[in-house]
């Protein structure tokens, strides 16, 4: 089921809190692996390296950071699903 975050559907939700590296990329990565593509997956994390390690991801396997930003220790990514890995 596709949820509207802002001007962005979402159509899977991964919660990635209280983990740390390298458990939340793993996650990620499952996630993306039994995706369509053309998804996006939204991601929630409380690892600051998360920021890093999910850009790297992105640029790495060809998929699209489309929302990065934190709120009170809590940080939220927005990944498109644009190539198959």
């Amino acid at each position: 089921m596709s949820q509207q975050q802002g001007d962005i559907a979402v159509q899977h939700h991964l919660d990635a809190r209280g983990l740390f590296c390298p458990e939340p990329v793993m996650m990620l990565h499952n996630t993306i692996n039994d995706m369509p593509l053309g998804d996006n997956v939204e991601v929630l994390a409380t690892d600051p390296s998360t920021q890093r390690d999910f850009l790297r991801f992105c640029s790495f396997l060809g998929q699209q950071l489309l929302v990065s930003e934190e709120v009170d220790g809590v940080y939220r990514f927005v990944i498109h699903k644009a190539a198959e890995e």
